[in-house]
């Protein structure tokens, strides 16, 4: 899958595409289910499984758990922030 990240916060570019991100796990399922589409918006990145929303991942903020789902398991639930 091919998403244009270009518009994507760079805290959450960095999240996601870094093997050392807390969302790189995420960003290995989306090139490997055929099922995961994604979309940049907002600055945001919006993850379907087939058609329905299940995730809205956001560089600061927490991440929405829309739909459950098992790519949720990939998320850390604290959104990586520091203790």
């Amino acid at each position: 899958m091919t998403i244009d990240t270009t518009g994507m916060c760079s805290h959450l570019r960095e999240k996601l595409l870094k093997p050392e991100g807390i969302y790189y796990p995420v960003w290995q399922a989306l090139q490997e289910d055929e099922e995961l589409t994604a979309v940049v918006r907002s600055r945001q990145l919006h993850i379907y499984r087939n058609g329905k929303k299940i995730l809205v991942l956001a560089g600061k903020a927490q991440p929405k758990f829309i739909r459950d789902d098992r790519l949720n398991l990939l998320v850390k639930q604290d959104g990586g922030k520091a203790e």
